[in-house]
């Protein structure tokens, strides 16, 4: 269906802020609808890799900090990290209507000119200082104990620049909470939206005979409880994604579980259609994959906590353990086994969840800040 823009954003002088552009992840595809909704507005970052992100976003004039001129950088940002600070505040952007940053890093840090009103969507609170500092460290002694100072400055920083922001949204009740709790702040919230016009069921419906995940390969995905899960077992598995996990997940594999890498959407599409289920076993601050993969009516079997409670319906569109165990998850499996899944009903309970949904209820914010 096609999508309409609120009419008032065409009259809003408006700024974009995002934390980096290295990728299509969920962050920037909501970057993309907004930078479509708003297509005169500047996109300031710390850093751009114009191969790596859509036209949609290309198509807008995106300022950098000064660590875009090192070389190698879009590689090795990560390592960058006690930088980041620094480095978002040498962007400035010009006063006015509206700066609206998307942000789970330090975007939401950047400074707003004069009157200008900063509405922060806000995917997450730094997650490198605030959680999964155990799947991020691991037990490393030596790293954990050089690490606490520095984590422990940024999550200062992070709680002092929210005050920067006029106007938190958050994507998801949990994100919500996370807000009043580390910045005492309050927060509406607004889900990021699912493209129920590209994730579509299959004309033939029947499930296929290998289960799936679709994730970055980093420790606090916890893919390795799916890999430890299905080791040794009849049932296929095949893992989709990238990232600093994948040596360890490969030699912890058996025969019956494939490593497909990085895919792009037309083949995630079919993979999706055709899984019997998707695998979801992290904590997630909302999760865009298993909306999609609903939207192509099929469940998911999900780690009960985080964003995920608020888009699956246990027994209806997929099945939650309580447990970060292997244990827990292979249970999960054999519940989700004995259930009739009914791909309209699934697709069904995603509705909600569409582009147009999120285009509308974002607007709510805006409108309601603007007009102050």
């Amino acid at each position: 269906m096609p999508v309409t823009y609120p009419e008032s954003w065409s009259r809003l002088n408006t700024v974009l802020c995002h934390d980096w552009l290295t990728g299509m992840r969920g962050g920037e595809r909501v970057l993309e609808l907004l930078c479509r909704g708003f297509p005169s507005a500047p996109v300031y970052t710390l850093l751009h890799n114009r191969a790596a992100v859509s036209d949609a976003i290309n198509r807008h004039r995106i300022v950098t900090s000064p660590l875009q001129r090192l070389p190698g950088i879009h590689e090795r940002y990560r390592y960058f990290l006690p930088t980041f600070p620094a480095a978002m505040a040498t962007l400035h952007p010009p006063a006015a209507d509206l700066l609206l940053s998307t942000s789970h890093c330090v975007a939401k840090s950047i400074r707003a000119v004069g009157q200008t009103p900063h509405l922060c969507y806000c995917f997450t609170p730094m997650r490198y200082a605030w959680l999964f500092q155990d799947e991020y460290l691991g037990g490393q002694p030596v790293k954990r104990l050089l690490a606490q100072p520095i984590l422990a400055w940024l999550r200062s920083w992070d709680r002092r620049t929210a005050s920067r922001v006029t106007s938190f949204v958050a994507i998801s009740k949990h994100v919500r909470e996370r807000i009043r709790l580390f910045y005492g702040r309050e927060a509406e919230v607004v889900y990021p939206p699912v493209d129920l016009d590209r994730w579509t069921p299959a004309p033939d419906s029947t499930p296929g005979e290998f289960d799936l995940i679709a994730s970055a390969l980093v420790p606090y995905k916890r893919i390795d409880l799916a890999v430890a899960a299905y080791a040794r077992r009849d049932r296929r598995l095949k893992i989709v994604g990238t990232g600093t996990e994948f040596r360890r997940l490969k030699a912890m594999a058996t025969a019956n579980i494939e490593f497909l890498g990085w895919q792009p959407d037309e083949v995630l599409l079919d993979l999706y259609r055709r899984c019997r289920l998707l695998l979801f076993p992290g904590e997630e601050d909302f999760g865009i994959v298993p909306l999609e993969v609903q939207a192509c009516g099929r469940p998911v079997v999900a780690y009960g906590r985080g964003g995920v409670l608020e888009t699956v319906r246990d027994g209806v569109s997929g099945v939650f353990f309580g447990e970060q165990t292997s244990e827990a998850l292979r249970d999960a499996l054999e519940r989700a086994g004995s259930i009739a899944w009914d791909p309209q009903a699934i697709r069904a309970h995603v509705q909600p969840f569409g582009i147009q949904h999120f285009l509308n209820d974002l607007d709510r914010s805006i409108q309601a800040l603007v007009r102050k």
